[in-house]
């Protein structure tokens, strides 16, 4: 044996040999190749720069915008929503701010998202799924605004809910705006209030403000039962959103059936 690297060589290309199509060999990699996804993480996530002032929490920019009418898309609500940037301190997020569109000047059907790293605003997110949204419909005028103060509290820690606050969504639409804040525990009641009582009190709120809390799980049902009701009998299916008085109590018939055409291909698209 020249030199130490010999074993090495020797026990490499033995094991190789012998455990070649091994699912034991298989299953070893596997932690490997996860570990090694793990380190890509970490060495991603961004660190406040030397003078900088760091947040608590490390947070990420999203952007998605879909065309309602279009035809069906094979792309997933994943695969559409875009990645703008992640940062750790005030100053990267001025940065990211200062360049960025105010959802006031949004056309179309777009949405903005502030998730902290590592969670995606999807309802099926690990960190997402047991919880909830607080959701606030705008009349036209009021998005950049509400927007801009509910994130500099969500970064500011104002909500005092310890790491319970997911990320917030504004979402630009034809007849009103939407905002909206995610949190982790849809049961937890105690916490859901004091997020609602915040959200009223950092966005100035008139008292007959209508706030609704709606939680993940009930989304998702809600999704597929319309999706389900709309292509197994989809005529019942407009008499019933026609007729459904709660669903938007001020409208004409016409409207809710124009907001229902909306509605179906919102989710079809």
């Amino acid at each position: 044996m020249n030199n130490k690297f010999d074993a090495l060589k020797d026990d490499d290309s033995g094991d190789h040999e012998q455990d070649q199509g091994s699912p034991k060999d298989s299953e070893k990699e596997k932690p490997e190749e996860e570990e090694k996804e793990q380190i890509i993480i970490k060495k991603k996530m961004v660190i406040p720069g030397p003078g900088e002032h760091p947040l608590q929490y490390n947070y990420t920019f999203w952007y998605s915008r879909r065309t309602p009418g279009r035809p069906a898309s094979t792309q997933s609500y994943e695969q559409n929503i875009k990645q703008i940037g992640s940062f750790a301190s005030v100053e990267q997020f001025w940065r990211f701010y200062s360049h960025m569109i105010r959802p006031g000047d949004l056309t179309g059907h777009s949405d903005f998202h502030l998730f902290k790293e590592g969670i995606k605003p999807m309802w099926e997110d690990d960190a997402n799924k047991m919880g909830g949204k607080w959701i606030i419909r705008l009349r036209k005028g009021l998005a950049s605004r509400c927007w801009e103060n509910l994130i500099l509290a969500m970064l500011g820690e104002q909500f005092m809910v310890g790491e319970e606050i997911c990320g917030a969504v504004v979402s630009v639409r034809f007849q009103e705006d939407i905002i909206s804040i995610w949190n982790k525990t849809a049961s937890d009641q105690g916490t859901t209030a004091r997020i609602r009582d915040t959200l009223r009190r950092v966005l100035n709120l008139p008292p007959n403000t209508i706030m609704e809390y709606k939680t993940h799980t009930d989304s998702i049902k809600y999704v597929c039962l319309l999706v389900l009701l709309f292509f197994l009998q989809p005529f019942s299916f407009l008499i019933f959103f026609t007729n459904l008085s709660a669903y938007k109590p001020f409208l004409s018939r016409e409207q809710r059936v124009f907001k229902f055409l909306q509605l179906v291909l919102h989710y079809l698209s």
